[in-house]
């Protein structure tokens, strides 16, 4: 559940239309008698891990089932840890194909499919606290992670990093130079191999998504194990990777070189994905979003969601519907821009941030959204893409969208399950609006936080309504202001005032309370 009143008018807007939007991405499937409930990809009618485990940041407000998908990648694991990308009781290839098998995929060229696993199984048990689930489910979580960083197709031993075919960035199918005759899925003697700083930040987000999982059920040492090896992966990623503005697209391992291509310079979509992941400081994303800010005014596009920029030559990945501008070939994504929104609102670019929340809101004011979009702003459809489907309710964009929504202007963000351990960072006065009403739960368990948000010439003023064990907040101030004091419950309260690029906020932490109420005493000149 998710309700949102404001004196912001658009802004209120966004989270039922993006429930709408989920709630016709509904698939259900029953294999070997077993009900299955997810959510479809956007372009196929299956359910895919990769973009499952996106969508269920924000399904899992709306949705009471978020582990039978999770659960049946776990039960469908290969004996050496590698999952499945996605399965299926539809038929896909229409009219061609009309048997109504249970199909299950792996697109060999893959490397993300396993850190995504993990991811989404964390996710599920934030929305559930179910112990008892999680405990049982670990050892398929740590098989996936060891065939991710040991199996040779996946791990490159010089710079122990996760590598790959070369794919524009984490899509499915790989450049052949020509030596395939359409989109090359299968890993041969001619792959060309690199590694992808997405695949690395995604195995980095695992990581620690793993320890918290072990210090949940006792494993100390495991926790402590696979935390050691999160922040070696981050050092690597960002030794090879970052270039001073943001990650480079592909660090070759293969002597290839793509004719009239501006490799060096291109800007992919997992970007802002990083600084979601938490694999950058505050100064690399700083520098991220004034790339992205740069490359918004020097292309001319309707919005910087970049897949890539500047695009591959046309048709080079072997299928002539990929052009410059077109699907994963330089599309405009709501998926990037969600993630671009929730970094820059989280980094001190909040402006930034809500200026892509405006873009969507106002690009889906027709009741559509669509997975892509040309340069210009024309949705994508089925006779421009390579896949099968272009349903005009896209989830996986739609989901990214509502995440920046919660997290990054309201500032909800569960650090253990059931809102228990809570990240509380507001961005209001960005948005410059002086009264908010939110509430959130998550739909398996009803386990969720409300708060009212009042702005006033000398107070900001916070009710929460919830029990926590600790809340850590982190809250912008307006612009100008100077803060005289923080009291909660009445009671004054230490705090620390810090900035981040132009903004200004107040850090203080509380344990162990029952609805704080928390008023901030500004000095605002007037």
């Amino acid at each position: 559940m998710i309700l949102l009143h404001s004196d912001t008018p658009w802004i209120n807007r966004l989270a039922p239309r993006i429930k709408d939007f989920l709630s016709q991405d509904i698939l259900e499937v029953s294999i070997d008698g077993k009900n299955i409930r997810g959510y479809r990809s956007p372009d196929a009618q299956s359910i895919w891990i990769r973009d499952y485990s996106d969508m269920l940041r924000g399904v899992r407000y709306f949705e009471n089932d978020v582990k039978s998908v999770v659960q049946h990648f776990a039960d469908t694991q290969a004996l050496n840890g590698r999952i499945f990308d996605y399965f299926t009781t539809y038929p896909e290839k229409k009219p061609c194909e009309r048997e109504n098998w249970t199909k299950y995929v792996r697109v060999p060229v893959e490397a993300d499919v396993e850190y995504r696993f993990v991811k989404a199984a964390w996710l599920a048990w934030q929305a559930t606290g179910d112990f008892p689930w999680i405990r049982k489910l670990l050892p398929h979580l740590e098989r996936a992670l060891f065939y991710l960083m040991t199996d040779d197709q996946r791990w490159d031993q010089d710079y122990q990093l996760v590598k790959r075919p070369y794919t524009i960035d984490t899509w499915d199918f790989a450049y052949s130079a020509g030596k395939h005759e359409w989109l090359q899925f299968q890993i041969d003697k001619n792959t060309f191999w690199g590694i992808f700083h997405g695949d690395n930040t995604g195995l980095y987000e695992a990581l620690i998504c793993l320890s918290k999982i072990c210090q949940t059920v006792d494993k100390p040492d495991k926790q402590n194990y696979y935390l050691q090896q999160a922040e070696k992966i981050k050092k690597r990623i960002n030794k090879l990777c970052w270039n001073g503005r943001y990650y480079q697209h592909f660090i070759k391992l293969s002597d290839v070189e793509i004719p009239e291509c501006k490799e060096d310079i291109q800007l992919s979509l997992s970007n802002p994905m990083a600084v979601n992941r938490g694999i950058t400081d505050s100064a690399k994303a700083a520098a991220m979003f004034r790339e992205y800010q740069y490359r918004a005014d020097e292309t001319g596009v309707f919005a910087p969601w970049f897949s890539i920029e500047p695009p591959f030559p046309d048709g080079i990945f072997g299928d002539e519907k990929l052009i410059a501008g077109a699907y994963i070939n330089g599309g405009i994504f709501p998926l990037a821009g969600g993630e671009l929104a929730l970094a820059a609102l989280e980094n001190g670019f909040e402006k930034f941030g809500l200026e892509q929340l405006f873009k969507y809101e106002n690009l889906t004011s027709n009741g559509e959204s669509y997975l892509w979009y040309f340069p210009d702003g024309k949705a994508s459809s089925i006779e421009t893409s390579t896949s099968p489907d272009a349903t005009p309710t896209d989830g996986w964009g739609s989901s990214a969208m509502l995440i920046a929504l919660i997290q990054g202007l309201c500032g909800i963000k569960d650090e253990g399950h059931s809102f228990r351990n809570l990240s509380f960072s507001p961005k209001w006065t960005a948005l410059g609006s002086k009264k908010a009403e939110f509430e959130i739960s998550y739909s398996a368990t009803e386990a969720g936080i409300g708060y009212t948000y009042e702005l006033t010439d000398n107070e900001m003023l916070f009710a929460l309504k919830g029990e926590f064990e600790n809340i850590f907040a982190h809250i912008l101030i307006p612009d100008q202001a100077r803060v005289n004091g923080l009291k909660v419950d009445k009671q004054d309260v230490s705090y620390e005032s810090c900035e981040l690029n132009d903004s200004a906020y107040i850090d203080f932490h509380l344990s162990q309370t029952v609805n704080p109420i928390i008023k901030i005493e500004l000095d605002t000149g007037t």
